[in-house]
């Protein structure tokens, strides 16, 4: 209907305070999706950061999804909500992929193989996110891209393409979250150059590629998202007769998170009784 729309996000489960009647309040508030996790854990969900702990945390510690954590993503599910994996750890990626009943998205992560960061998403998350009709919007910081030119947002873009193919690849810059922009990608008014090097087959460099088709272009600047989207309330509507979950996160959960070291986390002692 050529008209623009920005949805309302939640970055960051901690901010329904382990609570599934927040979640519901959210989406009747218009919140369409939410990010699991932000740079650190709930007691139901581990963050990226957890990944560059050196040595492993003990088990305890490291809880992936938790059990009361499917509850968040089916009720996700249920309400019609996406379900964004940017942010959260590899273990939490593969639960996500494994429980959730409708695809999910990556809303600004790039690729692990072509720089190693936690935030970046693993070759075999990427094709089970194939697999699974997700998406994943690269991601143009340069931190995470592991460089500071558009050359760099173009090799994560194309390596992307070759592990989901191209109905799973989106755009997430982060504009509004970070300090730093590539060189050549400063602001959304140089989007048309990225489509137009995408669709010359050519970095800055000189170096070549396979030049995206104006389909592939057509589903990177939305059309994939559209899809997902679509897919989640489809979803949504399969589950109409489905009650929504009401039991409280379990105390146990909290306690095994380590609560008091983590700043995402309401106080333990709330939820004692």
């Amino acid at each position: 209907e050529k008209k623009l729309a920005s949805l309302i996000a939640v970055e960051g489960g901690h901010s329904i305070d382990s609570r599934l009647a927040v979640l519901r309040l959210f989406y009747e508030l218009g919140v369409r999706y939410m990010t699991l996790t932000h740079s650190c854990n709930t007691p139901w969900a581990d963050a990226s950061p957890i990944d560059d702990v050196r040595p492993a945390p003990a088990p305890s510690q490291l809880t992936n999804l938790s059990a009361w954590g499917r509850h968040v993503i089916w009720e996700m599910n249920r309400l019609g909500m996406m379900i964004d994996i940017s942010h959260v750890s590899y273990g939490v990626m593969r639960d996500v992929l494994q429980h959730s009943r409708a695809p999910v998205i990556f809303s600004h992560s790039s690729a692990h193989a072509v720089f190693e960061h936690h935030r970046n998403v693993q070759d075999d998350i990427l094709w089970e996110l194939g697999k699974k009709k997700g998406i994943v919007m690269v991601n143009f910081y340069p931190l995470f891209v592991g460089g500071n030119t558009i050359d760099d947002v173009i090799n994560h873009l194309n390596h992307i393409r070759t592990i989901t193919g191209v109905d799973h690849i989106g755009l997430g810059g982060d504009y509004n979250g970070v300090a730093v922009t590539p060189d050549g990608l400063e602001d959304v008014s140089k989007y048309p150059d990225l489509f137009d090097m995408l669709a010359n087959g050519a970095l800055r460099t000189g170096e070549t590629f396979e030049p995206w088709t104006r389909e592939d272009l057509q589903k990177l600047a939305g059309l994939n998202l559209l899809r997902v989207f679509r897919e989640v309330e489809r979803v949504r509507d399969s589950l109409t007769d489905e009650e929504p979950f009401e039991d409280l996160i379990p105390y146990d959960e909290f306690v095994r998170a380590n609560v008091a070291d983590q700043p995402c986390m309401s106080d333990i002692d709330m939820h004692k009784s």
